[in-house]
């Protein structure tokens, strides 16, 4: 399954042992009774009741006298503690202890067994109780009422030390919620006790809300309240120094005017949930660390056949609702939506029917979400019962009391990738499986594998392009901020083709309205995304317009001679020698491919995203089993090597669209293989059409390698004449040929020419030194002859001999002889 449960706690294992020790010391002591159908029924009441923002978890239980049994289960040390024993046989449905473990606070429900009535509080449904702990001491009533209570210890985000004051929580189902201010004090050593229990301080946080959700994680509070009908979220954030802040408000077009109260993530309410499951909304909000604020919302289904669920991406600026029909319904869809934080992805989950994974960070593109439908074996997966979604990825099925971490999983994700159908399902999978593993060398090194076998399997987008922009994009998200306005995340800019099973109708909502002046940590980033969206419009999108621009320029800078100051250049090529460092420091093992290894300034000058290029490459070079003596040109190509070609001609298609820079060393490779794969037409098309860059490496291999048959000639003074000028000098003084000759005096000539202006004839010229007869070409050496002493220099190439008249006659009249057949 493309999600991973992994369970943190159980009941069965992690408490149950432990009450059964516990029982065993007090049997053998003669208080216990003895009786093994009582300790069943009384194992039978054990449940989960909170999870506080430690970690820690608070269970209940009832024993043999019916007396209700509070425990805590320890996270770190993985211990379980007993709590306080309230000698009474009353119902608990809320709970909560202080981060000291020295106070409990504690809502319980009066009996409904007849003679069994609450003889604390006559008269009332709800008791809500605050108890000290250490020792047992002091019970004092906070609340007994006819309504539900529901309770919440503040955990300060600063726990290095004992407040002297706790902050409770209480969230009436009359739609209030009070903070309690409980000053404590130690007396005789470790005795704890709560100072002028008589009179509480106690301020009104929120009323007339209709829905509120606790974030243990982060200590805030999100509530909703109508306003002439409309929703209206609101969240307060609680602070260490005991003061909190209304941090924003935002209107969402959501009703629930009639859908009754509900509650979030204050504990395990079995008493509010218990037959609810089905047909009641769905409600909850979800952030993570970069910003993000996402509401959920699944309405009041009225039938199954249709399923409706929306996600408002806030700190985006617009909403998204989804449709999808359900297949095969019948009476086993007992339960509702849930919905699932998994930092930078929410999931939404229906037992049995579908799983879809949907990207936060990105929402604009439907193709970065993965839908799965019950059609697939993996949604089964999944535990059918009711999952509760707390912070950091936790989540809690309270029906078998086992407390999960929620992952992604690596695995699932490659299987899925691999027999993937849709394009769409391939891009998401891409996506989730990189996130999963940032900077995972083997997952990308897998993936490269699959990449290498099916280069051409997506239709809709280049593998290649997305898993190289994709990949660098995770790789330094997590530690930059602000990188999804700096950097691509993928290469589609749109994407019109819909998800098979899902619709979808997307809407501009409301941005927040904050409340406060000044922000710090999450709230600094959210409002970082909302001033984004406000002013950013339309958003912009990566645009490699900058990059396109310095990319053409150092081309024609390269090809041309001229160069911008030196210390810019110098510049460059600096940071160069730092990356290739880099890479290889990085790279562990020996590596096969002849990457890095040249001194190719024009690769050097458009260094950049080069470590991915050099593991697919790497990769492909060792999956087909090729060595070093691919780079000599004398020997044909085999199917291997044609593969490995495909493989960096498809890399190259990729990054020119994109503009993305090569390592050096690559187009070198590229050249050989090509000359080892290619006929001389396919070859001489691939040149000029730009697939393959001529290098001066290359070229000088080539003349070095090959000896001058015919088809050799052929094929170097094709290389040759499309070569820069300034490289082809080079290249024809080292191919000891005619043509070669021919080309150098040809060149020598035009630049001669080229400033040449008519002046009086030099009489004192020597003649004697040419014995051809052919006037034309008499007259012609006189004139470079006359122009060369005048400049009183010969025209300078570089590392080679002179070139003179002399040499320019003799290229002549060996031209004009093969012209003529001679």
């Amino acid at each position: 399954m493309a999600l991973r449960l992994v369970a943190d706690f159980d009941l069965g294992k992690d408490v149950l042992p432990w009450l059964r020790a516990q029982r065993a010391v007090s049997e053998a002591s003669g208080a216990g009774s003895g009786s093994a159908d009582v300790l069943e029924n009384d194992y039978e009441s054990l449940r989960v009741l909170n999870v506080e923002r430690n970690g820690n978890i608070i269970y209940t239980y009832k024993d043999d006298k019916g007396n209700v049994v509070f425990g805590l289960y320890d996270c770190q040390t993985r211990q379980n503690e007993l709590l306080y024993t309230f000698e009474k046989d009353l119902q608990v449905f809320s709970c909560s202890v202080n981060s000291e473990r020295t106070l409990l606070a504690a809502s319980l429900v009066q009996s409904t067994k007849e003679g069994k009535r609450n003889e604390l509080q006559p008269g009332s449904k709800c008791l809500t109780l605050l108890l000290e702990i250490h020792p047992v001491n002091n019970v004092k009533v906070l609340k007994a009422v006819d309504s539900y209570i529901w309770v919440q210890f503040l955990y300060p985000h600063v726990e290095s030390h004992p407040l002297p004051e706790n902050r409770l929580l209480l969230i009436s189902e009359e739609k209030y919620i009070e903070q309690f201010r409980i000053h404590v004090a130690q007396e005789d050593g470790n005795r704890v006790v709560i100072k002028n229990s008589g009179h509480l301080p106690r301020d009104r946080i929120a009323e007339d809300f209709v829905w509120a959700q606790w974030d243990m994680s982060e200590q805030r509070l999100y509530y909703i309240d109508l306003k002439k009908s409309r929703s209206i979220l609101k969240c307060i954030q609680f602070y260490a120094d005991e003061s909190y802040n209304l941090m924003f408000e935002v209107p969402l077009d959501i009703s629930l005017s009639n859908s009754g109260f509900k509650l979030v993530n204050f504990g395990c309410d079995y008493h509010q949930d218990r037959d609810k499951f089905s047909k009641h909304l769905t409600l909850c909000v979800f952030t993570n660390h970069t910003g993000s604020l996402c509401v959920c919302y699944s309405p009041k289904c009225a039938s199954w056949e249709q399923i409706t669920y929306s996600v408002f991406y806030i700190h985006k600026g617009h909403s998204k609702t989804f449709t999808t029909s359900l297949e095969n319904v019948g009476s086993h869809v007992t339960k509702g939506i849930t919905f699932l934080n998994l930092d930078y992805y929410v999931a939404v989950y229906l037992p049995g029917h579908f799983f879809h994974l949907l990207n936060v960070q990105h929402p604009d593109l439907i193709c970065h979400n993965l839908f799965l439908t019950g059609n697939n074996e993996m949604i089964d997966m999944l535990p059918h019962c009711p999952l509760q979604s707390l912070s950091g990825s936790l989540v809690l099925d309270c029906c078998s009391g086992k407390l999960y971490r929620a992952l992604l999983s690596q695995s699932s994700l490659l299987q899925l990738l691999q027999n993937a159908r849709l394009d769409c399902e391939k891009m998401a999978a891409l996506h989730c499986a990189l996130y999963c593993g940032q900077g995972a060398r083997f997952l990308e090194g897998q993936i490269i594998q699959w990449i290498s076998e099916n280069v051409s399997a997506c239709h809709s987008f280049d593998l290649i392009q997305e898993f190289i922009i994709a990949s660098s994009y995770w790789s330094v998200y997590s530690e930059t901020s602000n990188m999804d306005k700096l950097l691509p995340h993928s290469s589609v800019l749109t994407w019109n083709t819909e998800i098979p099973g899902i619709t979808l109708v997307t809407e501009d909502i409301a941005l927040p309205l904050m409340k406060v002046l000044s922000f710090k940590g999450y709230w600094e980033k959210l409002n970082s995304n909302l001033e984004y969206v406000k002013y950013a419009k339309p958003h912009f999108h990566y645009n490699n317009s900058v990059v396109r621009r310095e990319w053409h320029n150092l081309i024609s800078e390269e090809k041309t001679g001229k160069r911008r100051s030196t210390a810019y250049v110098r510049n460059i090529l600096d940071n160069a020698v730092k990356v290739i460092s880099n890479l290889e420091a990085r790279n562990l093992g020996p590596r096969l491919t002849p990457l890095l290894q040249e001194e190719d300034s024009h690769q050097r000058l458009l260094m950049g995203l080069l470590d991915l290029i050099c593991h697919i490459v790497e990769t492909s070079w060792r999956k087909h089993n090729l060595h070093s003596w691919v780079l000599h040109f004398n020997s044909r190509g085999s199917a291997a090597e044609f593969a490995v070609f495909h493989i960096m001609t498809r890399i190259l298609e990729a990054t020119n669209s994109l503009f993305l820079p090569l390592p050096p060393g690559f187009h070198t490779l590229h050249t050989i293989l090509g000359v080892h794969c290619l006929p001389l037409h396919n070859l001489l098309h691939c040149i000029d059409s730009g697939v393959l860059l001529l290098t001066e490496t290359a070229v000088i291999r080539l003349m070095k390698d090959l000896d001058n048959t015919e088809k050799n000639e052929k094929l170097k003074f094709s290389i040759i004449v499309r070569l820069p000028p300034l490289i082809g000098q080079k290249i024809c003084r080292l191919w000891d040929h005619p043509m070669s000759s021919n080309i150098i005096s040809r060149n020598h000539v035009t630049r001669l020419l080229q400033n040449y202006k008519k002046q009086p004839r030099n009489s004192m010229i020597d003649k004697s030194s040419f014995s051809v007869e052919f006037l034309p070409l008499n007259y012609f050496i006189e004139i470079l002859t006359d122009i060369e002493s005048s400049n009183q220099a010969l025209y300078p190439f570089e590392g080679c001999d002179n070139v003179d008249a002399e040499f320019v006659e003799e290229a002549a009249l060996k031209h004009t002889t093969m012209l003529l057949g001679l």
